[in-house]
């Protein structure tokens, strides 16, 4: 882990770096789920981004930042998502290897993804053990650059340019509100909130069933994800000390949401909205539709944090928590 902690100078330099190789992903509105919610919702749509997640803003930031001598060895992670498909690419882009761990458990998709990006994959037991020393292991045969999916000051400041593009467009948003997992993204936008500007309040969503960010900050002592089991399989995993000390000093609060309402406000969007997004992308809706009566008539950004769905479980999704369709 990094000794220092990001500041919003290091998110603009990585902002500059990274330009031209990611997408100005557009803001979106939908006047039919502000009438729902009660409240002005501005959606982010890094479902748009390359590789379809903001993943790849930490990703390409990471790799832009390495020393000429460690790039040429390439760089190394173990992911089963969108951490893995986006360090492919942007490995690709500088024309090195990216040397991808993977457990034998991940969704095809993504596998496919990596695979199409040039990313070598070594499938592993889908433990985290497992992933760690088959990653060592990897790390010493190839002398690739470990880049992990959010434990990392340069991933951190990629993430959170997302934010930092939001803010510029609509500097007058009262409440940011990211799904938290890791904690990357999250961390990475409350420093470019909390900068751009102070007032604003900094929320995180989580599901109930996957709550140890909600915990760690709650008691102040960081928990591990333990069996988390929820359809937002982005946010499986715990905060590290690095997002944890950013998160403690610049996010109001982390709100939970079951899966019935995850499930509820991802088909919402594919239905109001017409774009498609991945199940932990729905996480800030969620608590909105849930915990109506603690939002109402606020100025409120979104970060949609990917839109990587296996089409093979469509279905599964749409009925997560035995849901009705809500019309509005």
């Amino acid at each position: 882990m990094n000794d220092h902690i990001p500041v919003y100078d290091n998110i603009i330099s990585a902002h500059n770096k990274i330009k031209p190789f990611i997408h100005k992903t557009p803001v979106f509105t939908s006047s039919s789920i502000n009438s729902i919610v009660g409240n002005q919702l501005f959606f982010k749509c890094e479902n748009f981004q390359k590789v379809g997640a903001f993943k790849y803003r930490g990703a390409t930031n990471a790799v832009l930042t390495l020393q000429k001598d460690l790039l040429n060895r390439g760089v190394a992670t173990h992911s089963s998502g969108n951490h893995a498909a986006a360090l492919a690419l942007a490995a690709r882009t500088q024309n090195v290897p990216a040397y991808i761990v993977m457990p034998e458990s991940s969704p095809q998709i993504k596998k496919q993804a990596v695979k199409g990006y040039g990313g070598e994959i070594t499938f592993c037991e889908p433990t985290i053990e497992a992933r760690e020393s088959t990653l060592k292991k990897l790390v010493e045969k190839t002398g690739a650059t470990f880049i992990h999916p959010y434990d990392n000051f340069d991933v951190v400041c990629g993430q959170g340019t997302a934010a930092k593009e939001l803010l510029e467009a609509e500097p007058e948003l009262e409440v940011l509100i990211t799904p938290v997992g890791g904690g990357g993204l999250l961390s990475g936008s409350s420093i470019s909130a909390r900068f751009i500007n102070s007032a604003i309040k900094v929320i995180g969503a989580e599901p109930e069933n996957a709550d140890d960010a909600y915990r760690s900050l709650k008691d102040g002592k960081l928990y591990p994800a333990l069996k988390p089991n929820t359809i937002a399989d982005g946010l499986l995993t715990s905060l590290s000390e690095l997002t944890f000390s950013i998160i403690q000093k610049n996010v109001d609060e982390i709100i939970t949401a079951s899966e019935r309402y995850i499930a509820l406000a991802m088909r919402m969007i594919w239905e109001r909205m017409k774009i498609l997004i991945e199940p932990s992308s729905a996480l800030p809706l969620a608590i909105l539709l849930q915990h109506s009566d603690r939002f109402e008539k606020k100025k409120i950004g979104i970060i949609l944090s990917g839109g990587n769905v296996d089409m093979d479980k469509i279905n599964y999704l749409l009925s997560a928590g035995d849901i009705t369709a809500r019309t509005g």
